[in-house]
């Protein structure tokens, strides 16, 4: 069987130019191939912060993360929504270490920053997707120094 190739060409106000080839062969796999990225979509950043002081797992301090994290960034805050155990009964709350902890979600104009943290385990994990650039290693300093954490790992993505 012959190969066919399928071609598609766009230029949109986000791309310079995409150029992307779709070969089929007979028991072959699909390949495709993007050239050229301009501007990204948005951009992500994934942290996962270890050995963490858990005194800063509630909701005063992540409010004040926030607030302060935002400010450094040069983000809009909107909506701030928690999710732990606060005002459960002892019979209800989290005892696993995967589930022990305060979640939070703070909209951003921009889109949002997300954080669990996970008292047993001593860690936070910290997502940050916006179509606004910022700037990766301020976030980074100062997560780790607000979290007073020994270990941080983290992964940009530039979202396409």
């Amino acid at each position: 069987m012959r190969d066919k190739v399928y071609a598609s060409q766009c230029n949109l106000s986000c791309w310079r130019t995409v150029v992307t080839r779709v070969q089929i062969s007979a028991g072959a796999s699909i390949k495709v191939n993007m050239i050229e990225e301009k501007n990204p979509y948005g951009y992500e950043l994934i942290m996962d912060l270890h050995d963490c002081n858990i005194s800063k797992f509630n909701r005063k301090s992540l409010k004040n993360y926030f607030i302060k994290l935002c400010k450094a960034i040069d983000m809009k805050r909107c909506e701030l929504y928690f999710w732990d155990d606060e005002g459960l009964p002892e019979e209800e709350r989290q005892t696993s270490p995967h589930t022990k902890g305060t979640s939070a979600v703070q909209f951003i104009l921009t889109s949002n920053i997300v954080v669990h943290t996970l008292d047993l385990l001593k860690s936070a994990y910290i997502n940050i997707f916006s179509c606004k650039p910022f700037d990766k290693d301020i976030v980074e300093k100062l997560s780790k120094e607000w979290f007073e954490a020994k270990k941080c790992h983290s992964h940009f993505i530039k979202r396409i």
